[in-house]
């Protein structure tokens, strides 16, 4: 086949006249505009359903909604959506960084936090759930600039080495011991044993709870 019989892009297509737009830019043209359209279309419905407040199921369940939160003992209105976690709350929109997030699966204990004295994995709670109820975090602990004893234990035995996990751990340990005051090694290890920590100073961080146990 010679040169002369293949088709030559920069030629109009057959059936164009020369100088025209080609069926090419013709679809982009139809397609680029059919999008532009959609995109307004279901924007301003957003916008219409958002301002209407009817309650209406669908897209207006993504907008966000202020919710009040007690938090340390101090009552904070913030904004979150739908669907947020706790930790995220905390760390993001309220700063408290104590509260970590590792593994994000709900399996290492890393973002433990306080709900009403109970010890929950922050990183799968709605913030939403916690309405209502007294949340508090490694940050709550200490009192006018005066370590909590569980905190104080920690570091005078060790018991964090990286201390990423430490917070959850602390966590933890206070929904122990304010059960049960006087545990045994083996009650805490049982208490600690949604907490994983990968430097695994497991010791260290049991020996840090029964310090802080005989100071309580």
């Amino acid at each position: 086949m010679s040169t002369t019989d293949a088709p030559d892009e920069s030629e109009p297509e057959a059936g164009d006249d020369s100088g025209g737009p080609s069926r090419r830019d013709i679809i982009k043209g139809t397609i680029g505009g059919t999008l532009v359209a959609a995109n307004a279309y279901l924007f301003n419905n957003i916008r219409q359903t958002s301002a209407a407040g009817d309650g209406s199921p669908g897209v207006r369940e993504r907008f966000s909604n202020q919710l009040k939160l007690t938090v340390n003992g101090r009552e904070h209105f913030v904004r979150v959506e739908d669907q947020e976690r706790l930790a995220e709350t905390l760390r993001y929109k309220l700063g408290l960084t104590g509260t970590k997030f590792g593994c994000d699966r709900a399996m290492c204990g890393a973002c433990t936090v306080q709900v009403d004295g109970d010890p929950i994995y922050s990183c799968s709670y709605f913030t939403k759930d916690a309405v209502g109820q007294e949340i508090t975090t490694v940050e709550g602990l200490s009192e006018g600039g005066e370590l909590h004893p569980i905190q104080e234990s920690f570091i005078e035995e060790l018991g964090g080495q990286c201390a990423f996990c430490t917070p959850g751990m602390i966590m933890s340990a206070k929904s122990l011991l304010e059960e049960n005051g006087d545990p045994s090694r083996e009650e805490v290890k049982d208490a600690l044993e949604g907490n994983l920590c990968r430097c695994g100073n497991y010791e260290n961080e049991i020996d840090s709870v029964l310090t802080a146990a005989e100071r309580m």
